[in-house]
């Protein structure tokens, strides 16, 4: 279910999140045999898309530890914005050389997250392959980044923005800025 405000009205849309999340894993599992992609490290980016990678690592059953990253010092507006007061460290469970990464953020937008979280994962180490996963795509890119497998594409006035809440239940929420 999401929900998304429109001219200072509450809309709710029902949207099951669980066969959504049933429908990536599947297209992910497929996309994976087609490339003969065998062990692949999952990796998802604080703090949603690690909620949504949980998800989709044990529905495809991976063999591999979860890794989490926190790209807050990787930002390319850490000078505007500061720190984030919540940084996390990263967890990687081994050498990404030569891994077969599947990376995984809640929200798509500008590409500006997803650069930032290839940069970390190229100084941990050189991975095989890349293949990125969004729950949400929302457009409005800035950068030339390109989920494999999204969730929902759900296109957004630049005044609306997207959230995730959770790690159990998923909730959605499609907001209006002030």
């Amino acid at each position: 279910m999401y929900a998304l405000w429109r001219n200072g009205l509450l809309v709710t849309l029902t949207h099951d999140i669980n066969a959504t999340l049933d429908r990536m894993a599947a297209e992910l599992k497929a996309l994976l045999t087609q490339r003969a992609i065998r062990d692949p490290m999952m990796v998802g980016i604080h703090t949603g898309g690690v909620w949504v990678a949980r998800q989709l690592h044990q529905r495809l059953h991976l063999s591999q530890p979860l890794g989490e990253l926190d790209i807050s010092f990787y930002r390319d507006d850490f000078t505007r914005i500061g720190i984030n007061p919540q940084v996390k460290p990263s967890s990687l469970p081994r050498t990404l050389d030569d891994q077969h990464i599947i990376l995984v953020d809640d929200v798509l937008h500008t590409g500006r997250t997803v650069r930032a979280a290839l940069n970390e994962i190229f100084d941990w180490g050189r991975p095989a392959s890349v293949l990125l996963v969004a729950l949400v795509d929302r457009g409005g890119r800035e950068l030339p980044v390109e989920a494999c497998v999204v969730g929902e594409r759900l296109p957004l006035a630049a005044h609306e923005h997207v959230k995730l809440s959770g790690p159990e239940p998923l909730k959605l929420t499609v907001l209006e800025s002030p």
